[in-house]
C-alpha cells in the first residue's frame, strides 16, 4: 500500500504539518534574534567609541579641536576588518575634522540632549551602520554644542549574526530531529491496537462468526463493536438462509420422491390405463416442482443484498393487461373469473417490469388455488397503486404477517408452496412500495394493495 494512501501517511503528513510550519517559525525567530543581538553589541561599540571622541572634543584657539585617541576607531574596527568613518560637526552644521563627512541624522535637531541616534544608511557605494551623537563642551566658559558621527561598515555584524544564527540553527535542527522521531514512534505506537486488530481478523476462521473479544482503545472498541454487530447480523442471515436451504430441499425433496415412487410403480403395472394415470400425475407434479424451482429462485435472487434491479418508467395498466391476457386461459379452464379495472390514462410508476409481472403472476395463482371464483385486477392513481382482490377464503388479520413469510402455507392440503406472498413481499421492498393485506371490499376474500411512490419527474 503506498504512504500516500495509508492512515499511517496521513497521521505522519497531519501531524508533520504543524510541526514544519513551527520549525519554520523557529528559524525566523532566529534569524531575527540574531540580526538584533549582532546589531545590539555593534551599536554599543558605536556609543563607547563616540563617547570616547566627545569626551576629547576641546575649545581651542576660538573654535573646537579634537585630539583622537587611536583606541576610539580601534574598538570599530575587529577582525572582519571594517572601514570607519567619523566626523565632528559644530552646531551650525560645518564640518570641522573627522576621515569623512558622514550626513546628518534626519532625526537629530539642536535641542537634543546627549544621546546617540543610530541608522542604516547607503553611502556612496557603501552600506553603513551610523551612530550620531548630540553633545555640548563641559568647560563652563564655553558650552558650545557639537555633533559627533561615527560609522562603520557591516561585515563584523553579519559575521556575528551568521555565527548566532548557526548556532541556534543546529540547536533547531537538533530538537526537531528529536521530534520528527518522537512523532514516528508516537504515531506507530498509536496504531499498534489497530494492527492487533488487523491480524486477529485475518487469524479468524472464515466458518466462525463469533464476536471479537479483543482489548481495544475507546476509538477503536466502536470499530469492533459495529464488526461484532455485523457478525450478529451475518449469523443472522446465515441462519435465514441454512433455514431456507433446508426448507427448499423438503419442498423439493417430496415432488421429486413423489414422482419417482409414482414411476416404479406405474413400471411395476403393465396396465396401459395405469401408465396413462401415472404420466398425468408425473406431468402435474412435475409443474408444481418446476413452478417451485421458479419461486425458489426469484426469492433467492430478492434476497440477494448486491442485486440491485434496474428501474425504469413504466405503466401498471400495461403490466395488468398483460398479467389477464397471460392467465386467463388456466383460470378459465379452473373456473375462475379473472377481470381488470384500470385507472383512465396512464399509471406511471419507476420499477422492473419483470418482476412486477412476477407478483402478479404469484397473487393470482395463491388466489385460484385456494379457491377463489373471481380475481380482480386494478390500478388506481394518487399515489399509484396495485391492487388485486378475490373472492376466496382470506387470511385472518392475526396470521397475515406470518404469511409474508417463505414456506408458510394457510392450510396442509399439498397445494402451493407458500412463498407467493414472500416474493411479492420482496418484490415491493425492492421498489419502495408499501404492501398491505386486508379483507376484500364485501368483507370476505383477500385485497392485497401494493402502493408506490410518485414517480421523480
Amino acid at each position: 500500500m503506498r504512504v500516500a494512501h495509508s492512515l499511517y501517511g496521513r497521521l505522519l503528513a497531519w501531524l508533520a504539518l504543524p510541526l514544519l510550519s513551527l520549525g519554520a517559525l523557529l528559524l525566523l525567530q532566529a534569524g531575527w534574534q540574531a540580526k538584533a543581538t549582532a546589531d545590539r553589541a555593534h551599536d554599543r561599540l558605536l556609543d563607547a567609541a563616540s563617547l570616547a571622541i566627545a569626551e576629547q572634543v576641546q575649545w581651542q584657539d576660538g573654535r573646537l579641536w579634537l585630539d583622537l585617541p587611536p583606541a576610539a576607531l580601534e574598538m570599530l574596527a575587529g577582525d572582519a576588518e571594517e572601514r570607519v568613518f567619523y566626523s565632528l560637526v559644530d552646531q551650525q552644521g560645518r564640518h570641522i575634522t573627522g576621515n569623512a563627512e558622514l550626513p546628518a541624522h534626519p532625526g537629530a535637531d539642536a535641542e537634543s540632549g546627549d544621546t546617540l541616534l543610530y541608522r542604516d544608511l547607503e553611502w556612496q557605494g557603501l552600506a553603513l551602520r551610523q551612530g550620531v551623537r548630540r553633545s555640548r563642551l563641559e568647560d563652563w566658559r564655553n558650552r558650545e554644542r557639537f555633533e559627533v558621527r561615527v560609522a562603520h561598515t557591516r561585515e563584523g555584524r553579519d559575521a556575528l549574526r551568521q555565527a548566532l544564527l548557526r548556532g541556534n540553527l543546529a540547536g533547531i535542527l537538533g530538537m526537531g530531529a528529536l521530534a520528527v522521531a518522537s512523532l514516528l514512534l508516537a504515531v506507530r505506537a498509536a496504531l499498534k491496537p489497530l494492527t492487533r486488530l488487523r491480524h486477529a481478523i485475518r487469524a479468524r476462521d472464515p466458518r466462525t462468526l463469533v464476536p471479537l473479544e479483543l482489548s481495544l482503545p475507546r476509538e477503536l472498541a466502536e470499530l469492533r463493536e459495529a464488526l461484532n454487530e455485523l457478525l450478529v447480523r451475518m449469523r443472522r442471515v446465515r441462519a435465514n438462509q441454512e433455514r431456507f436451504i433446508g426448507d427448499a430441499s423438503h419442498q423439493l425433496r417430496t415432488p421429486l420422491a413423489g414422482i419417482s415412487a409414482r414411476a416404479e410403480l406405474a413400471l411395476r403395472d403393465t396396465d396401459p390405463e395405469a401408465w396413462r394415470d401415472a404420466l398425468t400425475t408425473i406431468q402435474a407434479t412435475s409443474e408444481r416442482t418446476a413452478r417451485l424451482a421458479m419461486q425458489l429462485l426469484s426469492l433467492t435472487r430478492l434476497d440477494n443484498p448486491e442485486y440491485q434491479a434496474t428501474h425504469r418508467p413504466l405503466d401498471l395498466n400495461a403490466c395488468v393487461r398483460r398479467a389477464v391476457r397471460d392467465h386467463w386461459t388456466s383460470c378459465r379452464q379452473a373456473g375462475v373469473d379473472l377481470g381488470a379495472e384500470c385507472a383512465e390514462g396512464e399509471v406511471a410508476v419507476n420499477g422492473t417490469e419483470w418482476q412486477l409481472e412476477e407478483a402478479l403472476a404469484n397473487l393470482i395463482d395463491n388466489a385460484r388455488r385456494y379457491g377463489a371464483r373471481r380475481i380482480t385486477l386494478a390500478t388506481l392513481r394518487s399515489p399509484p397503486r396495485l391492487v388485486v382482490e378475490d373472492d376466496g377464503p382470506g387470511i385472518a388479520p392475526e396470521r397475515r404477517l406470518l404469511a409474508l413469510r417463505p414456506f408458510h402455507r394457510g392450510r396442509d392440503d399439498g397445494e402451493g408452496s407458500g412463498l407467493g406472498l414472500a416474493i411479492v413481499d420482496g418484490i415491493a421492498r425492492t421498489h419502495r412500495a408499501r404492501l398491505t393485506l386486508d379483507a376484500g371490499a364485501e368483507g370476505g376474500g383477500l385485497r392485497v394493495e401494493l402502493r408506490f411512490a410518485e414517480p421523480s419527474p
